[in-house]
């Protein structure tokens, strides 16, 4: 059976918060139609056969508190499976010390990004939670949607202990951003943010968002507990920026490719939208906005994995690419 193609609701698939973006930049009604070209209320089954493929997945998701946190879960390839097109089935659990392992409960709005940085593909879904056991949880899927591959490193991995094996993992909680973060941070050229929309109905365009920034390293800037991050052009779809008009909170994930320490962060944002022409030069970016740690903490070696630099993204801004070390 062919499968519909895009959103097939009167309602459109863009909320508020991303529409006053698009009607700021005046692109109102092309993004509109971008969106309903480009959104799904299901996962095409080219998306089921690429979730079910990769050995990890990126997650967003909210705490008691409503904290955005992003979250990574590791799995032998095969790990998510598809019984249908709007359902995903993940058997894994989250690594030890993650808030994600209590955020997991039926019902709660989350987001899924699948990327493979060898191939700088991603695909992206926003669900809420059906089911929750021992070996892993169930999703509904309320949006699916493509990605293109801009600021993707490549990084190739490989597996240094089963993923599926609990490992004692040391949990450092901190309110401060000490030298050591700052260094991980000023060096870094990915991370993953999660941000979260409550106002607009989580089984519709509302919920959680979680998505992947790259950069060259240096391309966050960091002062005292404050980054400060580029909006590099894209499809200005404004999913994160949207969730941050509506509701300032962030969850951010930065990874150290060499130890496999896993730096989960949560905080307030404030967008820059009204940039000099230098700042612009200088983040080579028309907008900007601000993160405020609030609190997080690092999970040491808890990635089951470790990671090989390939490349960096071509349409990465400025020409001097520093060999990662």
């Amino acid at each position: 059976m062919t499968q519909a193609i895009g959103w097939g609701k009167k309602s459109s698939p863009v909320h508020q918060g991303e529409r006053q973006l698009h009607e700021l930049y005046g692109r109102t009604d092309r993004q509109d139609k971008m969106g309903r070209m480009m959104m799904r209320p299901f996962m095409p089954d080219q998306h089921r056969k690429f979730y079910n493929q990769l050995p990890f997945m990126v997650i967003g998701s909210v705490d008691d508190s409503e904290a955005p946190w992003a979250s990574i879960v590791f799995g032998i390839p095969g790990f998510v499976t598809s019984p249908n097109d709007k359902k995903l089935v993940i058997s894994t659990r989250p690594v030890k010390g993650d808030p994600l392992a209590k955020n997991l409960e039926p019902s709660a709005a989350i987001s899924i990004l699948g990327i493979e940085p060898q191939t700088r593909r991603r695909n992206r879904l926003n669900a809420v939670v059906s089911s929750v056991t021992e070996e892993g949880s169930a999703i509904n899927v309320v949006q699916s949607f493509g990605n293109c591959p801009q600021y993707i490193q490549t990084r190739d991995m490989t597996f240094i202990r089963d993923p599926h094996t609990a490992a004692d993992i040391v949990r450092e909680e901190f309110t401060e951003l000490d030298d050591k973060l700052r260094k991980l941070i000023s060096i870094s050229d990915t991370f993953f943010v999660a941000s979260h929309n409550p106002i607009d109905d989580k089984h519709d365009t509302g919920g959680v968002d979680v998505n992947h920034r790259g950069g060259m390293p240096g391309f966050i800037r960091i002062k005292g507990d404050t980054l400060t991050i580029p909006d590099y052009r894209g499809n200005f779809a404004f999913n994160t920026l949207g969730n941050l008009i509506l509701n300032p909170k962030a969850g951010l994930l930065f990874i150290d490719f060499v130890t496999g320490d896993l730096i989960q962060l949560t905080g307030t944002t404030e967008l820059l939208l009204d940039l000099t022409e230098e700042e612009k030069r200088g983040m080579s970016a028309e907008r900007a906005w601000r993160f405020t740690l609030d609190h997080g903490h690092r999970l040491k070696d808890a990635c089951p994995v470790r990671w090989t630099f390939g490349e960096y993204s071509p349409r990465n801004p400025l020409s001097n690419q520093p060999t990662e070390t």
